[in-house]
């Protein structure tokens, strides 16, 4: 198995699916222009700055994973080049640090998050707080949807390096 193209594959993938965060970042920022733009009740008006935040927050965090994988995706061939057990070895271990933070963050913290803010539209009646529990759940959902794909890919190449290694330690 050649752990190299598996890698730059990953990365690639990775690559593809983050500019998702992005798109979905710049559709809250223009959902919440249309609501500057033509809300008239009150309830249209409290979406303007949650939808705001929500898309700059999801900007950040595409533009910020993009960099961060272009840069690794270029880093695979010398480190590879180097050292290949090592380069399996760290890969191995992000790879195993990163589904543990999806299965801390992703799969249980963010689902709570979401009960909660849905108990909060539940029992506060002010359009402001509904506004922004609605637009965390949104933001939240889209969360999931992303990095819901991103957990299947990186647990697949997870089971890709420790092949590797158990072949390179025989």
């Amino acid at each position: 198995m050649d752990i190299l193209k598996a890698s730059t594959d990953w990365a690639k993938a990775e690559l593809f699916s983050t500019p998702f965060f992005i798109l979905f970042g710049v559709l809250f920022v223009l959902a919440s222009i249309g609501f500057w733009q033509m809300g008239k009740t009150e309830m249209a008006k409290a979406y303007i700055i949650p939808t705001l935040v929500a898309g700059v927050l999801l900007m950040i965090i595409g533009f910020g994973l993009f960099f961060t994988n272009k840069s690794r995706l270029a880093n695979f061939p010398t480190a590879y080049e180097n050292d290949a057990s090592a380069f399996v070895e760290s890969e191995l271990s992000r790879a195993e640090a990163t589904l543990k933070e999806y299965q801390t963050i992703v799969f249980t913290a963010i689902p709570l998050i979401i009960a909660a803010c849905s108990l909060v539209i539940l029992f506060i009646d002010k359009p402001i707080w509904r506004a922004s529990m609605i637009t965390t759940i949104a933001m939240l959902v889209v969360i999931l949807l992303i990095d819901g794909t991103a957990y299947a890919r990186i647990d697949a190449y997870s089971q890709q390096l420790l092949s590797v290694e158990k072949e390179l330690k025989d």
